[in-house]
């Protein structure tokens, strides 16, 4: 399992990425933004939202809003 705090600065993405075999959670602190699925939904970011990407999702958070968007991800590995 890892975890980590990013800030993410206005109109800026971590970029397109998957989760390859782990599941990941974000949980928002401050700031507005989305989590783009490829392939599937867009989520609306903001403060107190929890939101889940499954194991082998391509994914990319952006920072829609006019301040840093700050948040928490915990990844954790599938077991077999």
């Amino acid at each position: 399992m890892e975890a980590g705090v990013i800030v993410l600065a206005p109109s800026k993405s971590v970029g397109k990425h998957s989760t390859k075999n782990f599941e990941e959670m974000l949980v928002i602190l401050s700031g507005t933004g989305k989590l783009n699925i490829t392939g599937g939904t867009s989520l609306v970011l903001k403060k107190n939202v929890v939101t889940y990407c499954p194991p082998n999702t391509e994914h990319d958070v952006v920072n829609t809003g006019k301040t840093p968007l700050r948040y928490i991800y915990i990844a954790a590995k599938l077991g077999k």
